[in-house]
């Protein structure tokens, strides 16, 4: 039998833009729980992304997460010995982490000097539909159709 669910957390607003997605973004960035140095980094981001695209910093960094978002994924499922990779639509709270943290591990992977240049480049990238985690979510809606023979294993 399974356990009680967990608990969903009270998640914050942060201090300038008064936005709880804001402050998922900046727990999933935070290392060490150094979280007003992941805050400082996450404001700097921003205002490098509204210098480089003359718009608000905010809603450009709002667009990017959207468009890295997936709506499909492939799961593992063992079947009569051979494992499938079967494609399942991806939950909204699911759609949301996994975009976060495409776009944060792949903005460390980025060769500027500070992680706020690093992110900023890959919010813009993002913002414009190109780079390495809007290429992550190309490639996992790829996978996944190219499984889509599959999807009547789905439990």
């Amino acid at each position: 039998m399974r356990r009680k669910t967990a608990k969903k957390h009270i998640i914050l607003p942060d201090p300038k833009f008064k936005d709880i997605e804001v402050t998922k973004f900046v727990n999933n960035l935070m290392s060490d729980g150094k979280k007003s140095i992941a805050f400082n980094i996450f404001y700097d981001a921003i205002d490098i992304v509204s210098e480089k695209t003359s718009e608000n910093g905010l809603d450009v960094w709002k667009k990017s997460v959207e468009n890295i978002t997936p709506a499909v994924e492939v799961k593992s499922r063992r079947v009569g010995g051979a494992t499938f990779q079967i494609p399942t639509p991806v939950r909204d709270s699911r759609k949301r982490s996994l975009a976060i943290k495409w776009l944060i591990s792949y903005a460390q992977k980025r060769n500027e000097k500070t992680m706020s240049e690093k992110l900023a480049g890959e919010i813009v990238a993002a913002f414009k539909e190109e780079g390495s985690a809007f290429k992550k979510k190309e490639d996992t809606h790829r996978m996944a159709e190219a499984n889509k023979a599959f999807s009547h294993f789905r439990f």
